[in-house]
């Protein structure tokens, strides 16, 4: 598992909530396995950053920028 830091977790659940119109749209193509049974977790900590989507199995972050 990669490290976080606990203090980007609650910034983290607040990007979740505010979430894009593109954020909304590819997250509902990916979730719930939607793509070669790959799990994603949406606005995730890693090491200091919070990343838009992680492909946990993958091992893949997709990070969207704009509309």
């Amino acid at each position: 598992m990669l490290p976080y830091s606990r203090t980007t977790k609650p910034l983290a659940r607040e990007l979740r909530k505010n979430q894009t119109g593109a954020e909304e749209l590819l997250w509902y193509h990916i979730r719930r396995k939607q793509i070669l049974g790959v799990q994603f977790n949406r606005q995730r900590p890693i090491a200091g950053y919070i990343v838009d989507f992680y492909g946990v199995q993958a091992k893949l972050v997709i990070e969207l920028d704009g509309s």
